[in-house]
C-alpha cells in the first residue's frame, strides 16, 4: 500500500512539473517565429503575421499600432496587429484547468 502511494505522489509531482512545458509547446505551434528584443522581452508573430510581445518577465505587453521595436541584433521590426489575448492565453494556459 505505501509502496503504491509513493508511486501516485511521484507521478503526480511529474505531471505538475511538465505542464509548462506543454504549454509552451503549444505557444510555439502557434507561433513558429520569434524575435528576441533589445529590452529583454520576446516578440512572437503569429502564423497569420499578426504579432504579441511578452516582456522580459513573461506578462503580456500591449503594442501601439505601427510601433517600431528593435531586435536583440539591432534590427527594427514594425509592429503587425496586437495579439495580447491570444498570447495570453497561450502562456497561461496551465492555468486555466
Amino acid at each position: 500500500m505505501k509502496s503504491n502511494l509513493s508511486a501516485i505522489a511521484l507521478l503526480l509531482a511529474f505531471a505538475g512539473a511538465t505542464a509548462p512545458a506543454f504549454a509552451r509547446h503549444r505557444l510555439a505551434l502557434e507561433s513558429p517565429r520569434s524575435v528576441e528584443l533589445k529590452d529583454g522581452g520576446i516578440l512572437h508573430v503569429f502564423k497569420d503575421g499578426k504579432m504579441a510581445k511578452e516582456n522580459k518577465y513573461g506578462r503580456v505587453e500591449y503594442l501601439g499600432k505601427g510601433e517600431v521595436l528593435e531586435a536583440a541584433d539591432g534590427r527594427r521590426v514594425t509592429v503587425v496587429g496586437n495579439e495580447t489575448a491570444k498570447l495570453d492565453l497561450l502562456l497561461n494556459d496551465e492555468h486555466r484547468y
